[in-house]
């Protein structure tokens, strides 16, 4: 029988749990968990993004990210518009606060992945993060 020590499943958990905690901690300072964090920095990449866009870009459903939208309106991150083209469709925007942040959330995401891949090499980083892509596909 697989011992818990050498269960992926496990393992994974535990790198998740810590990963999250690194990034928590360098997000402090903006009042930002590590969930709105990924929402704005899909914005980064294309603001005015329909909040289903949203989701197929963070891997979220829709009703995950109604809760974790509507307190970045209240909190000023974003703005939600109807769009003008289809008013049944949101989209959010950046806003000004949140632009201005982005410099430091850059650092702070730098930060954490630095921390995080702290004494692996070069070759060790690049197939670390393939293999997280291929298990998460």
């Amino acid at each position: 029988m697989i011992s818990f020590r050498d269960n992926i499943v496990f393992l994974l958990a535990k790198a998740h749990q810590r990963a999250q905690s690194v990034l928590k901690g360098h997000l402090q300072t903006f009042g930002l968990t590590p969930m709105q964090c990924l929402f704005m920095e899909s914005l980064w990449e294309e603001d005015g993004l329909s909040v289903g866009e949203i989701g197929r870009r963070i891997l979220l459903d829709t009703a995950t990210l109604a809760g974790i939208l509507d307190r970045m309106v209240t909190a000023g991150w974003v703005r939600r518009e109807a769009d003008p083209l289809d008013g049944r469709v949101a989209r959010v925007y950046l806003s000004e606060k949140a632009r201005t942040a982005i410099d430091g959330l850059a650092i702070a995401i730098e930060q954490t992945n630095n921390e995080l891949l702290n004494g692996f090499s070069l070759e060790e980083k690049l197939l670390f993060k393939r293999l997280l892509r291929d298990i998460k596909d």
